[in-house]
């Protein structure tokens, strides 16, 4: 972190009784908060256990503002960020619809909605909104991450929160291994049902867990991604559950959604065991139009890929990409799929850690892990790129929650990795190809500010690409709203499609590389279909 001036540690609180909570914390979000066209950084961070309390400065929640010369000023006071509890996650994305960027921070015992008032401070509006995270069925919840999306396209962010296990400081019990206090394992607890909120639009929020049939599918959720992953024009959600079959549930269009994973092939691994499943991400590898799956995982289940056949159905692609092999003996919590050579083809960025902070004394196997880099060849391979891609890939550290965006505005995605009682890495990329680039910046009229679930199709002399605008990827984190694509060697971009959430088609052709384009929706909702 030499030079950008941030200097946040993220503290757990490890105790000698090894809480679970004290091995997951570790959001990062990357969002412009105050327009200026900079991504600023957002660090949640833990408490005082047994109390949940942040008790001074040293467990704040922190905001950093980037001054656009590669440093960052800490704001969060006066921005009124430093939240309270025990924080895991957090969810970026404008609810109101004001072109102000707000704040959901997950947590453990309590969840907290920060509504950005555009002047640069933030308002706690939990209580109002609604959204507390309270389950009527079993009360305070332990939230690992959250995601915004529109899921009735009523042109409102909606709220999924995910939480993990049933559990409390006060009645945890000690697990160990050969006589040594090590982390339980999530078999030892019960899963709890996740939340979804219908935004009302007047600051309000409705839980329609129960009616939308979300509450009834109980897991263990440590990622969540969204994609519309059939083409139907519905937002739908993949939960990665930890030692749990995956949820991939289907958005039916009437407001309720289905679990289709084992159906589809995703809710187990090839071999039909379940992974230790952490972060995913939702996003077409391969060029075709439909989005494939993600998930980084504990050492043993490798991380899987699942391929999108485009009939509703997925294969377990993660061996004849050649990933097995390159992940099966780590582990990784945050993650994205990414272009980080703007070649046209989308790389994985994995963040690696062991889970047990004394794995090596449990388990005989390493705690601090480097970052993986596996970049696409095209054809569904990939190639272990870590050693090659800088200092910030040699050095092993605890690392968590990961972040995706372009913090310098150069037209290559940078990455900011969270770490366990450390600073973060801040992630610079500096490939030196010639390849070119372009970033969207959509801003919805009649859709959500933000365009979230926008799903966009580009043309160039190199071939066709497919992105969809989210924030929710990875490990409890929130990326850029911002659609990126690497162009290779084409200089311009030929065609722009956009489907906009409620239905509008928008076209734009002979657009210029290297740049940032704002796009404006602009247009009539037309029939609903599949871009060709």
């Amino acid at each position: 972190m030499d030079g950008s001036k941030i200097d946040f540690v993220l503290k757990n609180s490890v105790s000698p009784e090894r809480y679970s909570i004290e091995t997951m914390t570790g959001g990062v979000a990357l969002f412009d908060y105050n327009n200026d066209g900079l991504l600023d950084i957002f660090f949640t961070n833990g408490a005082d256990i047994p109390s949940l309390k942040k008790s001074g400065p040293s467990f704040y929640n922190r905001l950093y503002h980037n001054n656009g010369d590669g440093t960052f000023r800490d704001i969060t006071e006066r921005a009124g960020l430093a939240g309270a509890g025990y924080s895991m996650g957090v969810a970026t994305g404008d609810y109101d619809n004001d072109g102000f960027v707000d704040l959901y921070v997950a947590g453990f015992d309590r969840n907290q909605l920060f509504h950005n008032n555009g002047d640069g401070t933030f308002t706690d509006v939990t209580g109002k909104a609604g959204v507390s995270g309270v389950i009527p069925e079993g009360g305070k919840p332990w939230a690992i991450t959250a995601g915004w999306f529109d899921y009735n396209n009523d042109g409102l962010l909606d709220l999924l929160v995910v939480n993990y296990l049933d559990y409390s400081i006060s009645t945890a019990h000690i697990c160990k291994t050969d006589n040594i206090v090590d982390y339980c394992s999530p078999n030892e607890y019960r899963g709890t049902p996740n939340i979804l909120y219908r935004n009302n639009g007047d600051g309000t929020f409705t839980d329609v867990s129960r009616q939308s049939h979300i509450s009834q599918y109980v897991g263990k959720g440590m990622g969540v991604a969204f994609a519309d992953y059939d083409d139907d024009g519905f937002t739908d959600i993949f939960v990665s559950n930890d030692s749990f079959p995956n949820f991939l549930l289907h958005n039916n269009g009437d407001g309720t959604f289905t679990d289709v994973a084992l159906a589809a092939g995703v809710a187990y691994s090839e071999n039909g065991k379940t992974v230790a499943g952490m972060g995913t991400d939702f996003r077409d590898i391969g060029n075709d139009g439909r989005p494939d799956i993600f998930q980084t995982a504990m050492y043993g289940d490798s991380f899987p890929l699942y391929r999108n056949l485009r009939n509703g159905q997925f294969e377990d692609a993660t061996d004849t990409t050649g990933l097995t092999a390159m992940t099966n003996r780590f582990t990784a919590w945050g993650t994205g799929i990414f272009d980080f050579d703007n070649d046209g083809n989308k790389d994985i960025f994995a963040a690696g850690s062991a889970i047990l902070d004394n794995s090596m004394e449990v388990n005989r196997k390493p705690y601090p892990l480097p970052n993986f880099l596996y970049r696409n060849l095209g054809n569904w391979v990939f190639k272990d790129v870590s050693a090659q891609a800088g200092a910030g890939f040699f050095a092993p550290a605890a690392h968590r929650g990961a972040a995706f965006g372009d913090l310098d505005n150069d037209g290559k995605i940078d990455i900011v990795v969270t770490v366990l009682n450390g600073k973060p890495q801040l992630l610079m990329n500096r490939s030196s190809n010639h390849n070119h680039w372009i970033i969207l910046k959509l801003v919805g009229v009649a859709d959500n500010r933000d365009g979230l679930g926008t799903k966009v199709k580009i043309m160039t002399a190199n071939g066709v690409q497919y992105n969809e605008a989210t924030t929710a990827v990875g490990y409890n984190s929130s990326s850029d709203k911002r659609v990126y694509f690497g162009l290779g060697s084409a200089t311009v971009v030929d065609r722009i499609e956009l489907a906009w959430p409620m239905g509008v088609k928008q076209v734009l052709n002979s657009v210029a590389a290297d740049q940032i384009l704002t796009i404006v929706e602009s247009g009539r909702p037309e029939p609903r279909g599949r871009l060709q």
